[in-house]
């Protein structure tokens, strides 16, 4: 659940705005050390949103993927773990692996679309939640280390209450640090490639602890190394992994500057929810609001009344195309550059664009190819697109794992016929077969 809308708008440097003054701290000549952080209490932290299909220590045992995932689908599970600790975690991991035990890791359950058959193998999650301050200085930055557990959601949050920048484009965003880097998740413009450092590992092939710096993760939109390993046999290491792949992240350390002010706004329908003009800085506190009142007004988050959010989030990536084939859509079609984030220097370095590469809009070739808001196969059916936003497939209360497949289907069949593009679903897809 990660994709914002597509209208993101080229800035024209020259035509920046001048920004408020900013609160960020100021160098003091030969003085590397202030100012620090502030340790904010969480009550001063901005408002929660629900972020975790199901919350690990709460709660009867799930007995299936339909109670921890965020469609709300997925039949029984064949053992259950809840680890919390590291040791206990990689234990279980290893064990499992030994055994020829399939092994499914799940964060906040909000990327996976699994089948009525359920997972005959180890479910386990991650129940560490923790979030230490490695570095805080004027001159190095702030690093910040998050175990994989941890909520995306309240790391955002305390980051926006700490003033460490560049986390609130990413707000209510569903799921967990540890899926973070996985999915390179990014909204309105930024990605966590722009923020994330490194990352500790347990790497399933050689059955030990790894850190993978931002180089080696291979970062990309919606994509990354660790996500590549479920169906490339030369990244795994000579075989496939899946439905987690050679790496469980066991912490990400994460790399920003100090500031209350956002990066640039990138988006103009994030630029006028908050009124003001495309590359203006905001307080990031105000960007998380807009964000989050952008992101209800497409269901995106999450809320248990409101079956538009009974969603994997944004079910197909953005189709990157070579500008050849780019050629062949339509003249009103959505062309965006693609660019690499895990290249930014935050409030230094945009990220550059990646040549010969074209990146169009999902939710316009699924609209144009003539499925609307709401559309189900067939009447009544109970999965249907969302009635706010044409790219997710949603469960409007019944729905099984076929009844989502059979819409996925019949999305991506569309809008092959009619624009000769093949969409790539976004989750994991547990006991179906991975359309990309």
């Amino acid at each position: 659940m990660t994709t914002a809308p597509d209208d993101r708008t080229p800035i024209d440097p020259s035509a920046v705005a001048p920004t408020a003054p900013s609160r960020e701290p100021q160098l003091v000549e030969g003085d590397c050390t202030v100012p620090l952080s502030a340790d904010v209490d969480p009550s001063a932290w901005p408002e929660p949103v629900q972020a975790l299909a199901h919350v690990p220590g709460t709660g009867a045992r799930p007995s299936s993927l339909a109670e921890l995932t965020t469609l709300r689908v997925g039949g029984p599970v064949g053992s259950y773990v809840e680890a919390t600790t590291r040791s206990e975690l990689t234990e279980a991991i290893r064990e499992a692996d030994a055994a020829g035990t399939p092994v499914l890791v799940i964060g906040g359950g909000s990327n996976i679309m699994a089948s009525d058959a359920g997972f005959d193998g180890l479910v386990i999650r991650d129940a560490r939640a923790e979030v230490s301050l490695v570095s805080d200085s004027v001159c190095g930055g702030v690093e910040i280390t998050a175990t994989a557990g941890t909520t995306w959601d309240d790391l955002v949050r305390e980051a926006i209450a700490s003033e460490w920048a560049g986390f609130a484009p990413l707000s209510g965003i569903p799921g967990t640090v540890g899926a973070a880097p996985v999915q390179n998740i990014g909204a309105y413009g930024a990605e966590v490639a722009e923020l994330i450092a490194s990352v500790r590992a347990w790497d399933r092939l050689r059955n030990r602890v790894v850190w993978l710096a931002l180089g080696e993760l291979g970062l990309a939109y919606r994509d990354s190394r660790l996500k590549q390993s479920l169906t490339d046999a030369e990244v795994g290491g000579g075989r496939l992994w899946g439905p987690t792949g050679r790496w469980v992240v066991l912490d990400a350390t994460f790399a920003v500057r100090q500031g209350s002010l956002s990066s640039r706004v990138a988006y103009s329908q994030l630029a006028g929810a908050l009124g003001v003009e495309l590359g203006e800085r905001v307080p990031e506190r105000e960007l998380r609001e807009a964000v989050l009142k952008l992101r209800r007004s497409k269901g995106m988050v999450l809320d248990g009344v409101d079956h538009d959010t009974w969603s994997a989030g944004s079910f197909f990536t953005n189709p990157i195309l070579t500008e050849d084939q780019a050629v062949s859509l339509p003249e009103d079609a959505p062309r965006f550059p693609v660019t690499d984030h895990s290249q930014v220097v935050l409030g230094t370095k945009e990220a550059p664009v990646i040549e010969g590469l074209v990146k169009t809009s999902a939710a316009w070739l699924i609209d144009h190819a003539g499925f609307t808001k709401g559309f189900t196969v067939e009447p009544g059916a109970p999965a249907g697109l969302s009635t706010k936003h044409v790219l997710a497939l949603t469960n409007r209360g019944g729905a099984t794992g076929a009844d989502l497949a059979r819409l996925r289907d019949e999305v991506v069949a569309g809008v092959r016929e009619r624009y000769g593009v093949t969409l790539t679903p976004e989750p994991v897809q547990v006991g179906f077969q991975d359309l990309s």
